[in-house]
């Protein structure tokens, strides 16, 4: 029998990949993203699909955006997790439907138990001036 996960135990699927995925391009290792997915969760998933494909595809701009809103602060100086959860929430919030409020809060709550509380109060600040700068969901 397959348990359904909830979605917020797919946005920390999601979490787990993206973090491999970072360390693997820092040590210039190749990998599949359909066989990182499959080892995180068997069962087929549009939305760790999605989540997952649409950070590899936007990483660039999701960077230089969540850049954008940190104070004296770059991605690049965060440690892997905390990297994935800024590009997965930033991604989520700009081009997924859900609804904004709801995004926001569900990676805030993922970041209070991957992070510190500097990180996630720095991640809900980023999150907010996105959300109240930019076009979201386009």
């Amino acid at each position: 029998m397959i348990l359904l996960k909830t979605r917020n135990e797919v946005r920390e699927i999601a979490l787990r990949i993206i973090y491999k995925i970072n360390i693997f391009d820092a040590a210039h290792v190749y990998y599949d993203v359909d066989d990182l997915i499959k080892e995180e969760y068997e069962v087929e998933n549009e939305f760790v699909n999605s989540l997952v494909n649409g950070v590899i595809e936007k990483k660039d701009e999701l960077t230089n955006l969540v850049n954008k809103y940190m104070s004296d602060w770059t991605l690049d100086r965060l440690n892997k997790v905390d990297q994935a959860l800024f590009l997965l929430s930033s991604y989520e919030l700009k081009y997924l439907d859900t609804p904004s409020i709801v995004s926001i809060n569900e990676w805030v709550e993922i970041s209070k138990k991957y992070s510190d509380e500097k990180i996630t109060k720095m991640l809900n600040g980023v999150l907010d001036n996105i959300y109240h700068s930019e076009d979201n969901n386009e």
